[in-house]
């Protein structure tokens, strides 16, 4: 079964000529406005970024969903973007790096810019925003639009908006400079320290991790970018999208195609209960994951590690993702309680699925405070960073994936597993593309343990096939034929 049809919305695309520009200021700040006008705005973001989307999630008051080719394929782009566009008046897509920044090394038969904000904008029909840091340029600006605008004739340059511009002489200088190209200024932003948004090691803090102030910043960032961009014209631009009709990813259609004989819930008593973490601690996820866990008939619940003392009641499997453990780590550690009640689901077989940040609460330590003790590793923090996408082999079955199943997945941390006394613990992957100098065995990485899979491999589930219904396939095995609240 597949989804029938359905035309997209209105659609922007927000790019610039590179990163720091002001992207994420321009993109949250469109959602927060056209929000407070009254219409439903759909937040996409380009690439593999957890970080961003929690902004576009006050912003629009709807999940920011991630539209990233390397790890989803880029036929499932316009789909997924139909799917969180469901009902919504405008969806706006918050770019990646440079506009015609892609991945590194294309592989044969890609576009060199594949996975860039230009190619999503290309498979979805969306004109481009583009948004230049205009803090240290004056007429020069004029060749950095017109080249952007002329590169692909494929991708549509819409309109610019000026960002950190100095005062009303520095923006007439700027509007003067481009008005012979027939690209039209949709916006000017003068700089405003009540809109920033502070970083750290991995890129901007989450939003999780400062309800309160990061709210104030993103109605902060609404006022500002409704009365210093002409709304109406962003408006009109997004209607003058190309038509394009698709159908929607569907997670029951995924799940079915692949598991056609999941049980519907009403049919089995009580569903499959997987707790996912949430919190502060742990804010990286798709909402994807969470929309296929239920299409696999699973009741999904949240657990906080460092507010929740213990995993919800009658929990049948847990999935830890993301985040920034290492900014938390003492009060992780003090959260006994929960720590033990983990390692116990773990040692009864139910499945546990980890990701980085989850990886490091299952180790024994983190920077030398206790963690759950699932792993006998220990863990710290690094000065080094790795990043990139990675093509890997399940080495093993696991609750994840059966031996053999290729993924393309993400990998984005500073921390390192420092050592390691397991003689029964299996490898999760073989992988390639580890960055040169890595010393660590270029042919796996990762641990599966009983029904444990631990990584510090990022997969977004809607790019693989089965593996929400194998994780609810395990869950329910594992708790056995008892099917009580």
């Amino acid at each position: 079964m597949v989804a029938p049809p359905v035309p997209l919305p209105p659609r922007l695309v927000i790019a610039a000529p590179a990163s720091g520009a002001g992207k994420t200021t321009v993109a949250t700040g469109l959602m927060a406005a056209f929000t407070a006008r009254g219409l439903r705005v759909s937040p996409h973001k380009v690439g593999p970024d957890y970080i961003d989307p929690t902004y576009h999630t006050i912003a629009s008051r709807r999940p920011g969903r991630n539209l990233d080719a390397v790890l989803c394929g880029e036929h499932r782009i316009a789909p997924l973007l139909a799917h969180g566009a469901r009902n919504a008046d405008i969806a706006i897509v918050e770019g990646v790096m440079g506009l015609f920044d892609g991945v590194s090394v294309p592989e044969a038969g890609q576009p060199a810019d594949f996975a860039s904000a230009a190619h999503v904008a290309r498979l979805t029909g969306a004109p481009v925003v583009l948004v230049v840091d205009a803090s240290a340029v004056g007429r020069s600006v004029a060749a950095t639009v017109h080249g952007f605008a002329t590169w692909d004739e494929r991708v549509r340059l819409g309109g610019v908006v000026f960002n950190r511009v100095g005062s009303p002489g520095h923006e007439r200088l700027l509007r003067d400079a481009v008005a012979g190209l027939g690209v039209t200024v949709l916006g000017v932003l003068r700089r405003d320290d009540r809109a920033a948004v502070p970083s750290r090691h991995l890129g901007l803090v989450p939003a999780a991790e400062r309800a309160s102030a990061a709210a104030e910043v993103v109605a902060a960032l609404g006022t500002l970018v409704a009365a210093s961009c002409d709304l109406d014209a962003v408006l009109a631009l997004a209607r003058s999208a190309s038509a394009l009709t698709v159908a929607p990813w569907s997670p029951f259609d995924m799940i079915h195609d692949v598991e056609p004989a999941v049980p519907a819930i009403s049919a089995v008593g009580r569903p499959v209960r997987i707790a996912v973490t949430g919190g502060p601690a742990f804010t990286f996820g798709y909402a994807e994951q969470a929309e296929l866990l239920r299409a696999a008939g699973a009741e999904v619940v949240t657990v906080d590690p460092l507010r929740d003392e213990n995993l919800p009641t009658g929990c049948d499997g847990l999935i830890i993702g993301g985040g920034f453990p290492e900014e938390h780590a003492p009060e992780l550690a003090a959260n006994a309680a929960l720590r033990a009640d983990v390692a116990a689901l773990a040692g009864r077989g139910a499945p546990v699925s980890a990701e980085c940040a989850g990886l490091l609460y299952l180790a024994r330590s983190l920077d030398g405070h206790p963690m759950c003790g699932v792993l006998d590793v220990d863990t710290a923090m690094g000065p080094r960073l790795t990043l990139g996408y990675r093509r890997a082999v399940a080495a093993c079955d696991s609750p994840i994936a059966e031996a053999g199943t290729p993924v393309t997945a993400h990998e984005f941390h500073r921390t390192s597993v420092l050592t390691t006394q397991h003689r029964t613990v299996r490898s999760a992957w073989q992988i390639d593309g580890r960055p040169a100098g890595d010393e660590r065995d270029e042919r796996t990485e990762g641990f599966v343990h009983g029904g444990v899979h631990a990584s510090y491999l990022h997969l977004h589930w809607a790019g693989v096939p089965g593996v929400a219904a194998r994780f609810v396939a395990a869950a329910r095995q594992a708790r056995g034929p008892q099917w009580t609240a």
